[in-house]
């Protein structure tokens, strides 16, 4: 995987307005407040998936930072790091995905989505609901529930969405790979 300046710092940046734009394209879970299923997570493990930790810990950050400062005039620190986290972790295995390569197989798509689980985990189980008490001084059980909710909503998001992503990206990836200059 090429991991050139230039170009992270452009995934980053793209990555950035569209995980801003999809932040705009959620369904509202109506029993759980402030919880919705949001393709953006999906983007967000994808390009951690491509680009590696720094992009998905980049845009994980600035991104939900703006699209809440954006859409809500405020910005709500407890969800905006685990989102952070999240894009670090799922980029730390990139290269052992093998999307880039156009390797995105059998083997490489469970290990995205073992560690798609255990990041959303950590960071939507354990990491929001404590920043939220920490921070907002918020009741434990309201943001347990929220943190479990969007957990299960992100890894059946990346699950399905981020898979796909992944798989359309390896093919275009392999195809074009094995095309050949003519002299």
């Amino acid at each position: 995987m090429k991991n050139n300046g230039n170009r992270i710092v452009v995934a980053t940046g793209i990555g950035t307005a569209l995980y801003i734009a999809l932040s705009y394209v959620s369904i509202p879970l109506g029993f759980i407040p402030n919880t919705a299923i949001q393709p953006r997570t999906a983007l967000l493990a994808f390009l951690a998936a491509i680009f590696g930790p720094f992009v998905g810990g980049a845009v994980g950050l600035i991104g939900h930072t703006l699209a809440d400062a954006l859409q809500y005039g405020s910005v709500w620190w407890s969800w905006v790091f685990p989102d952070a986290l999240f894009g670090i972790a799922a980029g730390l295995f990139a290269a052992k995905y093998a999307i880039e390569e156009g390797g995105f197989g059998t083997k490489q798509i469970v290990l995205f989505n073992i560690v798609q689980i255990v990041a959303n985990v950590v960071a939507w189980v354990v990491v929001a609901p404590v920043l939220d008490i920490v921070i907002y001084a918020e009741p434990a059980n309201k943001v347990f529930t929220q943190g479990a909710f969007a957990c299960l909503g992100n890894v059946i998001t990346v699950g399905v969405v981020g898979t796909l992503l992944g798989l359309a990206y390896t093919k275009v990836k392999a195809k074009s790979s094995s095309l050949k200059k003519e002299d």
